[in-house]
């Protein structure tokens, strides 16, 4: 299958004004922008307001990955985003990588992938991974694929539940929505218990699912940047059927919102109107793309559908 080339338009660059600090906060001056905005479509953004994070309630104090929680998670990231690595995957997988350098052919690289993560996880093997043909219900199938096939069909699957717990564990970002707004993390509550339940029911007795995608991750941002280099953000449009936020308002009509920890975009405005009557486009942060079409051609067919971890981020409503 030849494989399609997104041509998306690239937000115009966002830049914060204000003197350098070195106060141990979420992210310095100099992580942002500078002071003198080198280009003419650039906002200025107040030191306050290019702080802003999500609160520390939908917050885990340890992630997995290389900047802290209260960082990407904050409106700062989206201004100016950096790459996010997660803990010991390019160490533990540096074969794959180098042996992906050296492949020019994006359909090739993505035979590379199956084929190194079928032999890491056993996904082609499932006696050796311990699971027997006689057993009630059979998880040999249930792999990073099928946890995207799920998540497709519904975000609110229980396979979308694992990929949100996926989120939290990695990124430190707490699921706030799955079949409803969720009890708060440290409260428990029902509507927390229950979509705990959904993600032990996901995980057990599968093959280390969550270094799935780990690897899944990883992967995804290396071909990110194969196939668009120099490219930090993509706009991209969601469906919803309201927009209800506390969070200010900037100055050129952009308003600041809290996504979930996962979310589903498309790069088609028209496929977005389908699942809302109201239309946002967002400048996304390529290090927050966990999924993008023509990633795994023949095995997602996505309708333009892209998986995005979640943070404050400003949006334009579209209509």
């Amino acid at each position: 299958m030849t494989e399609k080339k997104e041509n998306l338009p690239v937000s115009p660059p966002l830049e914060s004004t204000f003197p350098p600090d070195t106060a141990p906060t979420i992210c310095r001056a100099n992580d942002i922008g500078s002071d003198k905005p080198s280009h003419k479509d650039r906002q200025v953004i107040p030191l306050e307001i290019a702080r802003l994070t999500l609160p520390a309630s939908c917050r885990l104090s340890l992630n997995r990955c290389n900047l802290p929680t209260e960082a990407l998670a904050s409106f700062a990231f989206q201004l100016d985003p950096r790459s996010l690595e997660l803990d010991g995957i390019h160490s533990l997988h540096h074969g794959l990588f180098e042996r992906l350098d050296e492949e020019p052919d994006p359909t090739a690289r993505v035979s590379l992938f199956r084929r190194h993560m079928n032999a890491c996880f056993m996904l082609d093997a499932p006696p050796e991974m311990g699971l027997s043909p006689s057993v009630r219900v059979d998880r040999s199938r249930m792999d990073y694929l099928c946890l995207l096939h799920g998540w497709m069909f519904s975000a609110e699957s229980r396979e979308g539940a694992v990929l949100k717990a996926w989120v939290e564990s990695r990124f430190g970002l707490v699921t706030r929505y799955h079949c409803g707004m969720l009890d708060a993390l440290r409260q428990g509550g029902e509507t927390r218990a229950a979509f705990e339940h959904s993600v032990a029911a996901g995980l057990y007795n599968a093959s280390a699912l969550e270094s799935q995608l780990d690897l899944l991750y990883s992967w995804g941002q290396y071909e990110l940047g194969r196939r668009h280099p120099g490219q930090r953000h993509f706009t991209l449009y969601r469906g919803l059927s309201s927009l209800r936020t506390n969070l200010p308002r900037l100055d050129d009509g952009r308003q600041l919102v809290e996504l979930n920890n996962l979310s589903s975009f498309s790069a088609s405005l028209e496929r977005a109107d389908e699942f809302g009557n109201i239309v946002i486009s967002c400048a996304i942060p390529a290090a927050k793309i966990l999924v993008f079409p023509g990633l795994l051609p023949g095995l997602l067919r996505s309708e333009d559908e892209y998986l995005v971890i979640g943070g404050v981020v400003a949006v334009r409503r579209e209509y």
